[in-house]
């Protein structure tokens, strides 16, 4: 059985090792998620560490799903906090270690934070991920809209440039 719950600053700041083991699992199966091998446990740490103040402030949402095994995927919400943007948010890191997949983690994180996006007043959600990862499938399976690609966009784990898909959700 699987469990989804919002990691709050004390939650966050003790998960960090879990977290990092599934960052890291992700960029060595190689997801683009903006970093680029080697990267280890304890490079995928030092960037969780990073995340805390936003965390502290309110503005990042980080949820995980946890196994009986511990954390097996995460995802966050970036909230806007620019006066004219507090309807949008991001969806970020969205990512399941190799050992859980095919389960539907992915799209019950995805789905727990476009919820948490509308109780919290976002109405437009924003991503982008690999033209043609299954990202790019799982977002094109769940209404999402896709509404432009970037040749180039970023380099994926071995270096190599791939073009980015970008997609919003309007929520009602």
């Amino acid at each position: 059985m699987h469990t989804i719950t919002r990691l709050f600053p004390d939650d966050f700041r003790t998960s960090v090792k879990d977290l990092a083991a599934v960052l890291a699992d992700a960029v060595t199966d190689g997801a683009s998620l903006g970093f680029l091998s080697p990267f280890d446990q304890d490079t995928a740490a030092a960037w969780w560490h990073t995340q805390q103040p936003a965390v502290d402030e309110g503005s990042l949402i980080v949820w995980v799903v946890r196994s009986p095994c511990g954390i097996a995927g995460t995802v966050g919400l970036a909230l806007n906090r620019k006066p004219n943007g507090r309807h949008r948010a991001e969806i970020v890191k969205l990512m399941v270690h190799r050992d859980s997949r095919g389960q539907g983690l992915a799209r019950a994180l995805l789905a727990q934070a476009e919820q948490a996006a509308a109780q919290a007043g976002a109405s437009l959600l924003l991503l982008d991920t690999q033209t043609g990862s299954a990202a790019d499938r799982l977002y094109q399976n769940t209404g999402w809209t896709r509404y432009g690609i970037v040749p180039d966009y970023a380099a994926d784990p071995a270096g190599s440039l791939q073009d980015g898909s970008f997609y919003y959700k309007q929520l009602t």
